[in-house]
């Protein structure tokens, strides 16, 4: 492990890493003990002093180096990427590292950490003289931040975390995903060679839910920014709220797709398939519930169904896969538990539906569940896999009635041909986000969630905000 700035031998031992295409082990992923992680929490706050007084342009370097480092090394970094997660080569190399580096560049990038407030004329009273108060508002770092991190992207994920949380001089410790954290053991090395000061990062690892338990309740951690699952994010939050601790909370999700009766069917297909084919499904932002208007239901199904079923399963690592594995075999029967939910709750299912015929690897078939109502359980929670369910709806504010009724709000997404009504369709969606007639990001817009969905904003300079905390220094004119 890295801790406090040394490569450090675990005290549980080491537990294997499956590759989740062949079932073979990747590598050996170390197992922290508690006093470990404690360990790794006391480094950071006895390096936080000196960190957060480094010119911001220090620290902005720092993360460049470290881009430049990774971006020295993409192939490899990639292909054990791909192990880890079973994701197809132009996934881990696109969206994994690829955006790893991409947001450590973002972050390289010096802005603004306070800004004027207009003055304001007071009257004399009991707080003294008549005067007039100048007033500017400044951005400093909350201290030591605790990063859990998913295991759909261990590149991505990581990277949009610790790089803000470094450029605004906060110091960190990050708890990866137990499946594929050997990745983030790389990024710490990058950060090592770009010279990131002792003790300002350390990574620990562990199955045990130990491990998280202790990054999470250490004395010496400010903040807690996690990704996951909402039940996980419950439990974090409690234990922040104990303790006063800052959060950034991004979690599940079952988003919306309201395709309305003007629609383009081939875009809508083409975004919607995504669910099928993106990471195999397991992502946070899936448009995974697809509410169609009658008058398109029986083409988007069709179009739907046609598209499932030209995308090829199987070895990720070849040149025409789409989808690859999901991340091990208990996620997988996760998955087919609710398939076969969908089934006896009275869906119909369209493709999919059946393993494919792999010897080994964890492989899902993209999955369409037609004729869903919202109140089934495959249309209400989080999959993470490659299935949609389709409910129909007969009009807008039905549609929008739906979308709503959820413990969701993530990212929503509304198809109109008609821009107008998609926008006024889009601010009425209860959700951090909405696509209108994309499942494309522009990564300088917030990203969090309503409801169950999360807490807290980050992506752009959003997420330099989430890891601050804003000061107020005031004077007399």
């Amino acid at each position: 492990m890295f801790i406090g700035g040394e490569w450090t031998q675990p005290d549980g031992g080491h537990y294997a890493v499956v590759d989740p295409a062949t079932e073979e082990t990747v590598g050996w992923a170390p197992e922290a003990s508690r006093d470990q992680v404690h360990a790794a929490c006391a480094a950071a706050r006895e390096a936080f002093g000196s960190w957060s007084r480094t010119a911001p342009e220090e620290r902005a370097a720092i993360l460049a180096r470290a881009a430049d480092v990774i971006a020295g090394r993409f192939v490899p970094y990639a292909e054990l990427a791909q192990a880890e997660t079973g994701a197809t080569t132009g996934t881990a190399r696109a969206m994994q590292v690829g955006v790893g580096v991409a947001r450590f560049r973002r972050y390289a990038r010096v802005e603004s950490a306070e800004w004027a407030i207009p003055p304001q004329i007071n009257e004399a009273g009991p707080m003294g003289k008549a005067g007039v108060m100048g007033a500017l508002a400044v951005r400093q770092p909350v201290g030591v931040v605790t990063c859990i991190t998913s295991y759909n992207n261990p590149w991505a994920n990581p990277a949009g975390k610790i790089a803000p949380a470094l450029a605004m001089g906060n110091t960190v410790v990050v708890k990866p995903a137990p499946q594929d954290p050997l990745s983030v053991y790389r990024m710490a090395e990058a950060l090592e060679a770009a010279g990131l000061p002792r003790g300002v990062l350390s990574v620990v690892s562990g199955r045990s839910v130990e491990v998280g338990e202790a990054a999470v309740d250490s004395p010496d951690v400010d903040m807690v920014s996690f990704t996951g699952s909402t039940a996980v994010g419950q439990r974090i939050a409690e234990v922040c709220g104990r303790g006063m601790k800052r959060q950034l909370m991004e979690l599940g999700g079952k988003g919306a797709a309201v395709v309305l009766d003007d629609a383009d069917i081939g875009s809508a297909v083409a975004g919607i398939g995504t669910t099928f084919s993106f990471y195999s499904g397991q992502i946070c932002t899936a448009p995974t519930r697809v509410l169609a208007q009658r008058g398109v239901y029986d083409r988007l199904v069709d179009g739907l169904a046609g598209y499932a079923g030209r995308l090829k399963v199987g070895n990720p690592r070849e040149a025409d896969t789409v989808v690859g594995p999901v991340i091990s075999a208990p996620h997988r029967e996760r998955v087919e538990s609710y398939v076969e939910l969908g089934r006896k709750e009275g869906a119909t299912v369209v493709a999919g539906g059946e393993r494919p015929p792999y010897e080994r690897g964890f492989y899902v078939a993209p999955t369409l569940l037609a004729d869903c109502t919202n109140a089934m359980r495959v249309a209400r929670e989080e999959i993470f896999g490659p299935v949609v369910a389709v409910v129909p709806f007969d009009d807008e504010e039905e549609g929008i009635a739906l979308a709503n009724d959820s413990d969701y709000g993530l990212i929503d997404y509304v198809w109109s041909g008609d821009v107008a009504r998609a926008f006024r369709v889009a601010r009425r969606l209860r959700a951090g986000g909405v696509g209108v007639n994309t499942v494309g990001r522009n990564m300088e817009a917030p990203f969090g969630g309503f409801k169950k969905s999360g807490v807290g904003r980050d992506v752009g300079s959003y997420a330099l905000h989430a890891y601050s905390e804003v000061q107020a220094i005031v004077w007399p004119g």
